[in-house]
């Protein structure tokens, strides 16, 4: 009898064992590292997605020298979508990547004024140095973690403001941030991405300068997976790729291969 007593007791355990396991096991949740200036165009790539893959994501935004960092210290991200190459193409010779990934868009740097700064409207190199050296503060991202912070630093060296400037740059932790301080009126001037700046939410806060390709190293965005991952992360990665999406990125400024 007791045996018989065991072997119930034993069955109802895996039961709610299985219960309770069952979820995590079956559901497991894709991340995506995103960069900064990809939120506007990801964000409507997403919706298009999501029409097809109703499982939610988690998506993380930050600049990819931070994002990079997270996952060479073991953030369970699956997909990692840059505004460069070096940082991906670093976590793939770490051994940290399914493979180097491909280049998914090109981006294009902008210079943004608050539109209550007094600052003239005009896409005139002149004009544009006159606006950069006259402002108190110039604010750019980080150029060690965001690579629209770094070609904002070569611009400046490319029209030969860097030393006059640098001491007045205001650093934020990525570009959206950047953004935000044009936006807001903390910062008159500044850097961005194109996608950031020609975003309809900011339209009524900036006006922004598409800046020349040649003043800054070409800003190409790679993408990659992390190893091992699961079905959506990959779908996610081809649908990236994918006639619909590249019509999103190129809405929002990008150039696509």
């Amino acid at each position: 009898m007791q045996s018989v007593f065991r072997t119930i007791f034993f069955r109802c355990f895996v039961f709610l064992l299985f219960l309770a396991l069952g979820p995590v096991a079956s559901a497991q949740t894709v991340t995506v590292a995103v960069a900064s200036n990809m939120k506007p165009a990801f964000e409507a790539i997403y919706q298009n997605f999501k029409s097809t893959h109703p499982q939610e994501l988690r998506i993380v935004y930050g600049s990819s020298g931070n994002l990079s960092s997270q996952i060479q210290q073991g953030a369970p991200f699956n997909l990692f979508i840059s505004a460069d190459e070096i940082f991906p193409l670093r976590l793939y010779q770490a051994g940290l990547t399914q493979n180097a990934g491909v280049v998914y868009a090109r981006g294009n740097l902008a210079f943004i004024f608050n539109t209550a700064s007094g600052v003239p409207f005009n896409s005139q190199a002149g004009q544009i140095q006159q606006a950069i050296t006259q402002s108190n503060k110039v604010v750019i991202a980080n150029p060690e973690l965001a690579p629209y912070g770094k070609a904002a630093v070569q611009y400046l060296r490319s029209i030969d403001l860097w030393e006059a400037v640098k001491s007045k740059l205001v650093y934020a932790e990525n570009i959206s941030l950047a953004t935000m301080y044009v936006s807001s009126g903390a910062v008159q001037v500044g850097f961005s991405a194109t996608s950031l700046a020609m975003s309809p939410e900011l339209g009524r806060s900036i006006q922004y300068v598409k800046l020349p390709e040649g003043s800054y190293e070409p800003l190409n965005q790679r993408m990659v997976l992390m190893n091992n991952p699961p079905p959506l992360a990959l779908e996610l990665y081809a649908y990236l790729r994918s006639p619909d999406a590249k019509t999103v990125l190129q809405k929002y400024g990008y150039a696509t291969p």
